[in-house]
C-alpha cells in the first residue's frame, strides 16, 4: 500500500509540471545503492524475483528475504546487508521506485539523517525524532517540545493538544475499528488492501476474541505480517477503503488540493496553470 500512495504523491508532484526536486531523508549516505536497490526491485528481472522466492521458501520475514536476495544478486554483503533495515532507506527507494515508474524527470536529492535516528528517544544537540517529538507531547513537555520544532509548529501542536485534537495512538480508535471487523464478514477483510494468503481468517477470528487493539496485534502479526502492515489494515477497515478502492486510484487523474497559499503560494499557482491548463487544483471543496 506504501507505495500505491507514494506513487499517487509523486504523480500529483510529476502533474504540477513546476516541480523540479524531490528531497528525502535516509540513513545512508550510499545513495548509488539505494538507486541500484530501486533499479532491482523496480525492473523485477527473474533473476531477482527466483531468488526473492528462493528466500521466501526459507520462512523468513518478506523485509529479511528481500534483503537477502538482494545480497545474493549484487553478491556484495558489505554494501547491502542492513540498508533497507533502516526505514527512511526503505521510503527513499520507494520515492526512487516511484518516479522511475513514472518516467519522471523530477531529481532525486537524498539527504542523510544526522545525530538521531528512526524511533529515537533522545535528544542529541536540539534535534529529535518524529518519536522522540511525540513523546514530548504525550509528556506534556513543551519546554522540551519548543527547542526541537519551529515556534509556528509548537503554537499550532500546544493549540490542539489543549483542545484534545492530537492522537498519539491507534487505540483511540479501537471500539470502532473492532465494531468495524465484527459486522464484516470473512470475504469482505478479504479484501482490504494488504489481506493476502488467508489473512482474512486470523483477522476475523482476533477481531472476535480480543477487546484491546495492542492485544490484537499481536496475535495476528507473523514474521510476514508485520505489525505495520496489521495497522495499515486495521485504518482500511476503519474507513472502508478496498483492494477495488486502491485500483481505482490508480486509474484517477491526480488532482492537487490547496490548504493555504501566501503572496509565494500565488506565484506557484499561477505557474501550474501556465504548465499545466488541465492539471485540477480545488481552492474550494464545496465547489469541487
Amino acid at each position: 500500500m506504501l507505495k500505491v500512495l507514494l506513487i499517487g504523491a509523486v504523480k500529483i508532484l510529476e502533474n504540477l509540471k513546476i516541480v523540479d526536486t524531490l528531497s528525502f531523508g535516509t540513513e545512508t549516505s550510499d545513495f548509488a545503492a539505494l538507486n541500484n536497490i530501486a533499479n532491482v526491485i523496480t525492473e523485477e528481472s527473474r533473476e531477482y524475483t527466483n531468488m526473492l522466492k528462493e528466500e521466501l521458501k526459507k520462512g523468513v520475514s518478506f523485509p529479511r528475504a528481500r534483503e537477502m536476495a538482494l545480497i545474493r544478486y549484487f553478491n556484495d554483503d558489505k554494501r547491502y546487508k542492513n540498508i533497507l533495515n533502516n526505514p527512511n532507506n526503505i521510503l527513499g527507494v520507494e520515492y526512487l521506485k516511484a518516479l522511475k515508474k513514472l518516467k519522471s524527470n523530477i531529481n532525486p536529492v537524498a539527504i542523510k539523517r544526522e545525530k538521531v535516528y528512526y524511533n529515537d528517544n533522545s535528544i542529541v544537540d536540539e534535534f529529535a525524532s518524529a518519536t522522540g517529538i511525540r513523546k514530548l507531547i504525550a509528556n506534556r513537555d513543551f519546554d522540551g517540545l519548543i527547542k526541537v520544532v519551529p515556534r509556528n509548529c509548537f503554537d499550532t501542536i500546544k493549540k490542539e493538544y489543549e483542545v484534545g485534537n492530537i492522537v498519539f495512538d491507534i487505540q483511540k480508535y479501537e471500539k470502532e475499528i473492532f465494531y468495524a471487523l465484527r459486522k464484516m464478514t470473512v470475504a469482505q477483510i478479504a479484501e482490504l488492501p494488504d489481506v493476502t494468503e488467508g489473512l482474512e481468517n486470523s483477522i476475523k477470528n482476533a477481531a472476535n476474541f480480543c477487546n484491546n487493539i495492542h492485544d490484537f496485534i499481536n496475535i495476528v502479526k507473523t514474521k510476514r505480517y508485520t505489525q505495520t502492515r496489521i495497522q495499515r489494515i486495521l485504518i482500511f477497515a476503519l474507513l472502508g477503503i478496498t483492494k477495488k478502492d486502491v485500483q481505482s486510484a490508480k486509474k484517477v487523474i491526480p488532482y492537487a488540493r490547496v490548504l493555504g497559499f501566501n503572496q509565494k503560494g500565488k506565484l506557484l499557482l499561477s505557474g501550474i496553470a501556465q504548465n499545466n491548463p488541465k492539471m485540477e487544483v480545488v481552492t474550494s471543496v464545496k465547489r469541487f
